[in-house]
């Protein structure tokens, strides 16, 4: 996986009924594009994530299409 400042990591719901959770990335601390990332989600708190193979990026440029 690789994502750059920008992206939104798309971390899908593991049970039924369960929200898609987005968070934006603000920060790549991994080498190439690489995790870990530091990321902020909606309500402005940042964490540091590691995704799994339930993660999916968006690129920033393919959000504007």
């Amino acid at each position: 996986m690789r994502a750059s400042k920008g992206d939104r990591l798309v971390q899908h719901g593991r049970v039924v009924g369960q929200h898609d959770h987005v968070v934006e990335v603000v920060e790549v601390l991994g080498p190439e594009g690489n995790p870990p990332y530091r990321v902020r989600s909606e309500n402005g708190h940042e964490s540091i994530m590691s995704p799994g193979p339930d993660c999916q990026v968006r690129h920033k440029d393919e959000r504007q299409r």
